[in-house]
């Protein structure tokens, strides 16, 4: 974490806040609490913010509101975060979300390979990676992708030596200390371990994505059977799934 945080012009319409340069749930606690108190000013003029690992980018109307005033509103919300932070942790607001997860080989190209290159039975990466619950650190690369972590030291592996041409919908990947579920096909060129029934980025829900920076994720194995009967439900509309009730120990 830097002794203060940068700001960091990006263009003329949007201002960026940079609190250190490392991937680790303190910083990006004062990156969504940050987000969550500008917010609440409801400022004129502020389009859009978008949370990374360890920044925030506020889109700004600049005809509504000059620069230097957003930079001088968002100053003073991080003096008085970094003051509350001096006398308490950061709550988190995020939500916790169950998961269904099947991690049969036919979903799992991947899986094997992992076991191999960490030592561990097929069985033992399923438990592994079941045990954790997952911070969403950020949506990005596409619509709806959590980048998640932290993945357990003995789960870590890298990205693939060559990148498929397509990954398929819900596929549940791993790639150093992060894990995540592809939202839509697309190419790919992280480890698959298995696939989730649960579209997290769907246009016939509001809104789209599942998941937001600051949600708790827990995936849940299911058998094969259960996850094709799953998949033909959620052919028919969206599945419901909804957050876990907060409890002791979910905080970022």
């Amino acid at each position: 974490m830097y002794a203060s945080p940068k700001f960091l012009p990006a263009g003329d319409t949007a201002l960026v806040i940079e609190f250190g340069d490392t991937v680790d749930r303190h910083l990006s606690a004062l990156v969504l609490a940050l987000a969550e108190r500008l917010e609440a000013t409801g400022l004129p003029g502020v389009i859009e913010q978008v949370p990374t690992f360890r920044s925030l980018m506020v889109h700004f109307e600049p005809l509504v509101l000059d620069a230097a005033v957003l930079e001088k509103t968002l100053s003073d919300l991080v003096a008085d975060l970094l003051a509350a932070e001096r006398t308490g942790a950061i709550a988190s607001s995020g939500k916790t979300f169950r998961l269904p997860a099947c991690y049969d080989p036919a979903l799992a190209p991947d899986l094997d390979t992992v076991a191999a290159r960490t030592g561990l039975t097929p069985e033992g990466v399923v438990e592994c990676h079941s045990a954790e619950i997952y911070h969403v650190y950020m949506l990005g690369y596409l619509p709806g992708f959590p980048y998640m972590g932290d993945v357990p030291d003995a789960l870590k592996v890298p990205k693939l030596d060559s990148p498929r041409v397509k990954v398929p919908v819900g596929g549940i990947a791993l790639a150093g200390a992060l894990t995540a579920v592809y939202p839509v096909e697309s190419p790919g060129g992280w480890n698959l371990i298995g696939r989730s029934p649960v579209a997290i980025w769907d246009l016939r829900r509001d809104p789209p994505a599942l998941f937001a920076p600051g949600d708790k994720v827990r995936f849940e194995p299911v058998s094969l059977d259960t996850y094709h009967a799953l998949a033909r439900r959620a052919a028919e509309g969206p599945l419901v799934l909804a957050p876990e009730p907060a409890r002791e120990g979910d905080g970022a």
